[in-house]
């Protein structure tokens, strides 16, 4: 192999190298970034404290549900309604279904998302399925509640808004095992006993 050939084998190895590493730094700086701005339409996971969002006359809005799997997360997920008018300054709730097709206990954790991005900042919970962790035994269902509200501050521009969720595993298989084989050792304990 010649000189040329070695220094551009050499290259191609830094930039690909490179690139891996830029593609891991990229999640934070997203972070970053979009904390920085404002954009990308993150939703604070914490219930609202503020009471005096009602108010007597709101515009219409119409809110699209959407909902996700994440890779390898097997439950059924889908929102009741795909599509509703709501007003501003008035709550509404909404539910989302789910159902855990498994023979095995799951905890689910649901991460939401909103678009336009500049409507995030407009929309409050006082009550919402993503701020605490599901967890569903095997084929049980349910319907998950949110119940939302947009301020009257919503820019007029915004006529439709898109609440998107994504549904993750978060199953601690570990623990999962020890309390399989626990459950296991002491069905065999009990035979003995008997």
């Amino acid at each position: 192999m010649n000189e040329g050939s070695k220094k551009t084998i050499r290259l191609l190895c830094f930039s690909v190298l490179g690139m891996f590493t830029f593609s891991f730094a990229l999640v934070p700086l997203y972070d970053v970034f979009c904390e920085v701005t404002g954009l990308n339409g993150k939703i604070e996971l914490e219930a609202t404290t503020n009471q005096n969002l009602e108010t007597e006359i709101g515009r219409d809005v119409s809110i699209q549900f959407v909902s996700h799997n994440n890779e390898q997360m097997p439950w059924i997920f889908r929102p009741s309604e795909s599509q509703i008018k709501i007003q501003t300054g008035k709550y509404h709730t909404a539910t989302f279904y789910v159902k855990n097709p498994t023979n095995k206990k799951m905890t689910a954790q649901a991460i939401p998302s909103v678009a336009p991005s500049n409507a995030a900042s407009h929309l409050k919970k006082l009550e919402c399925f993503c701020f605490e962790e599901q967890e569903l035994a095997p084929g049980e269902e349910a319907l998950l509640p949110v119940r939302l509200i947009f301020d009257d501050e919503l820019p007029d521009s915004i006529k439709s808004v898109v609440l998107s969720y994504t549904i993750f595993d978060v199953t601690d298989y570990n623990d999962l095992e020890m309390t399989d084989h626990h459950d296991h050792h002491d069905g065999h304990e009990m035979e003995a006993s008997l």
